[in-house]
C-alpha cells in the first residue's frame, strides 16, 4: 500500500490521477491532493466524487516528504525544477510530468510499454520523467513498426487537443466557440492559452519558436523518441498544430523503415501490442476519432491505430493514424503505470 501525493491535484492532469487512483490502479493507503495555497480548503473527495483515502489539501510548502513514498508531480516545469529533487532527495519517488528533467541523462524517461528495462533499477535520482503527451502516443505506435522492421525516419504532424492547455485551455475553447456561435464574424483576440484564438481555428505554433523556426513541442517530438525507443540517430521530423477539439489528440505518422512491409502485418504487429486498438478498413468507421475515443472509458486507456497503409510504390514506407487520450495515455496514466512497473520490479512498496 502507498502514499502518494499528487502535486498539481486541481489541474486537469491532476485531477486525472486522483480518478484513476479512485479506480484502483495502484493500491494506495493515501493520496495527498498538494495545490497552491488558495487551493487549500477545497474539497476534492467531494468535488469528483472520490471513495479513496484522500488527505486534506496542502501546499508544498505543507508536505512532508518523511510521510510519502510517491508524488506525481503535474504543477509544471517551474515547479518542479523548484521542488522536485528536494523530495526525492528525501527519499520519494518523484514522477514527473513536466519537460524539466527528460532530457537529463541520469533521468529515465520512461513509457512501460516500450521501455520498461529503463525501470529494472530504482533510479538514483529518485526521478522519473514521463514523456510528452504527443511523444507517448506516438512511440507506443512507433515500437512495434520498429521491432517489425526498423525505422530509419519518422515524419509526424500533430493535431493536439485544447486540454493540452488545462482547465484554462479547455474554457478558452468553449468560451470562444460560444462567441463566435453567436457572432460568426468575431475574430477574438491573440494571447490566452495558445497564443492565437482555438475556436474555429487551427493553430500551428505549440510553444515558442526557437531560432530555426521549430516549437518547444515540435523539439519534444524530435528529440524524446530516441531516448525512448534507444534509438538517438532517428530522424523525426515533426509539426505540431493546436486544433479546436476538446479532448484527445491525434497524429498522422509518416515511416521510412529498413525492411520491406505490407499493410496486413503492420496491422497485425500493432494488434499484438497489448494497450494497441488497430481500426482496420473492415471496421466502421475505419479509423480513430477524438469524440469516439473519448467516449468511453476502456477507449480512453488505449492507443488507437487505423488507416494503416503501405505507399504502393515503395514497401518501406508506411503512414498511419493515431488517436490517444493526452490527459490518460498521454499523462496520468503513463505516470501511474510508471509507479505500477517500479512495484512490479520489487523496488517500491
Amino acid at each position: 500500500m502507498l502514499r502518494i501525493a499528487v502535486v498539481g491535484a486541481t489541474g486537469a492532469v491532476g485531477r486525472e490521477c486522483l480518478a484513476l487512483l479512485d479506480g484502483g490502479i495502484v493500491p494506495v493507503e493515501q493520496v495527498v491532493p498538494v495545490g497552491s495555497a488558495r487551493s487549500v480548503g477545497r474539497d476534492l473527495g467531494s468535488e469528483l466524487g472520490l471513495s479513496l483515502p484522500l488527505a486534506d489539501l496542502v501546499t508544498l510548502d505543507g508536505l512532508d516528504p518523511s510521510a510519502l513514498d510517491v508524488a506525481v508531480f503535474s504543477a509544471g516545469a517551474e515547479v518542479s525544477a523548484r521542488e522536485a529533487e528536494r523530495l526525492a532527495a528525501a527519499g520519494v519517488l518523484v514522477v514527473d510530468n513536466s519537460s524539466a528533467f527528460r532530457m537529463r541523462p541520469d533521468i529515465p524517461l520512461v513509457v512501460p510499454q516500450v521501455n520498461p528495462g529503463a525501470l529494472d533499477d530504482r533510479p538514483a535520482s529518485g526521478l522519473v520523467a514521463n514523456p510528452n503527451c504527443s511523444t507517448i502516443q506516438l512511440v507506443r505506435a512507433l515500437h512495434p513498426v520498429h521491432e517489425l522492421a526498423g525505422l530509419e525516419s519518422v515524419v509526424v504532424a500533430t493535431y493536439q487537443a485544447a486540454s493540452g492547455g488545462g482547465v484554462r485551455g479547455l474554457r478558452e475553447l468553449a468560451e470562444g466557440s460560444r462567441a463566435v456561435l453567436d457572432d460568426p464574424l468575431a475574430q477574438g483576440a491573440p494571447g490566452g492559452r495558445f497564443g492565437q484564438p482555438l475556436a474555429f481555428n487551427l493553430v500551428p505554433e505549440i510553444g515558442l519558436q526557437d531560432e530555426d523556426g521549430f516549437t518547444h513541442e515540435e523539439r519534444k517530438l524530435v528529440r524524446e523518441p530516441r531516448k525512448i525507443l534507444g534509438l538517438p540517430d532517428l530522424r523525426v521530423s515533426a509539426t505540431a498544430v493546436r486544433v479546436p477539439v476538446f479532448d484527445c489528440h491525434s497524429e498522422a505518422a509518416h515511416l521510412r523503415l529498413r525492411e520491406p512491409v505490407t499493410t496486413a502485418a503492420v496491422e497485425d504487429a500493432l494488434a499484438e501490442t497489448p494497450g494497441l486498438r488497430v481500426h482496420r478498413r473492415a471496421h466502421s468507421p475505419s479509423y480513430p476519432m477524438p469524440r469516439t475515443v473519448f467516449a468511453r472509458r476502456e477507449d480512453r486507456a488505449l492507443v488507437h491505430v487505423g488507416r494503416v497503409r503501405v505507399e504502393p510504390e515503395d514497401d518501406r514506407t508506411l503512414a498511419f493514424w493515431v488517436v490517444a487520450d493526452n490527459l490518460w495515455v498521454g499523462a496520468a496514466l503513463n505516470a501511474l503505470q510508471i509507479v505500477e512497473l517500479a512495484m512490479k520490479n520489487g523496488w517500491l512498496g
